[in-house]
């Protein structure tokens, strides 16, 4: 497999990344002169989020994955598991609001409210969007198709990033959330959907996408199952801790405030 202009597509992806985090930089440097300062640990997050999207799509890891599916492999799951989770967790929502003018933060507010937003975030929807196109890509020949256009291969990395992210969003709650969904539903689809991940990680490995040698399908797909899984174990202890604090009883919180 080969591409026809694989520089020119590392250059678009790329410069999206380095463009979305120098903007968070500038609204982190803007919101703390405004405000309280920006927390530390969360610009660091994002930072490292980026510097794995960035080496996802740019330089030799993303030259590599053109031709080797465990490479590729590699790349899914920076782009579409890790660096997702790293930036929910560097709340740039919650940044863009600080950061904006009040009319443009309340309508900002009012899309986010908005009613597609809402279906948007939905976690079955948003699980069908990550788990399914996966499905779609590995099970059909627009893995092999990508390889070949240009736009194609942009549009599928960056559903990839995207679906990630929402799905990501959907289930832990960092920013504000205006329709928030019940912890026992986000468990009940999480479960299905990380489920839903593996068993594609398996038959991958029982029948490899068209065109992908076995050796790198039987790699790749271990990579995806257990490094996978070492991500949404991260994913699963955020979600766990969330619902504890949640469903702790005030009394125990104020104990500990007071002693505090």
């Amino acid at each position: 497999m080969s591409y026809t202009n694989g520089e020119g597509i590392q250059f678009v992806l790329a410069f999206l990344f380095v463009l979305a985090f120098v903007i968070y930089i500038v609204a982190a440097i803007q919101s703390s002169r405004r405000y309280k300062t920006w927390p530390l640990y969360r610009i660091i997050l994002w930072s490292l989020g980026m510097v794995l999207a960035f080496s996802a799509v740019f330089g030799p890891l993303a030259a590599r994955a053109h031709n080797d599916f465990t490479t590729h492999m590699i790349v899914h799951l920076l782009l579409g598991m890790l660096t997702p989770l790293l930036l929910v967790l560097a709340a740039p929502m919650t940044l863009i609001l600080r950061t904006l003018n009040v009319s443009l933060a309340r309508r900002l507010s009012r899309i986010l409210k908005s009613r597609p937003v809402r279906i948007l975030m939905n976690p079955i929807v948003a699980s069908f969007f990550n788990i399914g196109g996966l499905w779609i890509l590995y099970t059909t020949d627009l893995y092999m198709m990508m390889h070949n256009n240009l736009f194609l291969h942009i549009v599928i990395h960056l559903h990839i990033f995207l679906a990630g992210y929402i799905f990501t969003v959907s289930m832990i709650y960092i920013d504000p959330t205006p329709h928030p969904f019940s912890f026992v539903y986000r468990a009940f689809v999480l479960v299905l959907a990380l489920a839903g991940h593996n068993i594609l990680a398996k038959y991958m490995y029982a029948k490899p996408p068209n065109g992908v040698p076995i050796a790198q399908a039987e790699m790749g797909s271990m990579l995806m199952y257990y490094g996978g899984s070492f991500v949404d174990f991260i994913l699963i202890w955020i979600f766990v801790s969330q619902w504890f604090k949640a469903t702790r009883p005030q009394s125990v919180i104020f104990n500990e405030n007071a002693a505090e």
